[in-house]
């Protein structure tokens, strides 16, 4: 799915470390870590986050940046 389209709960996010996805207009990449796979980027403020692929689907997400 290469769209600007929000993904919905149901499409699966991307498996390959190191793959990036947007969520509200942040980009968040795939990074493995103490046996588990996280979606590191930023909040609004520019601090460290770190989201479970449950959490990001939730937020919704993209493969592009959005307009």
């Amino acid at each position: 799915m290469l769209s600007t389209e929000t993904a919905t709960e149901t499409d699966p996010l991307p498996t390959a470390p190191c793959s990036v996805v947007w969520s509200q207009g942040r980009p968040y990449v795939l990074e493995p870590g103490a046996g588990t796979l996280r979606w590191v980027g930023t909040d609004h403020l520019g601090r460290p986050l770190s989201l479970t692929g449950d959490e990001l689907r939730r937020r919704g997400w993209t493969h592009r940046r959005a307009g």
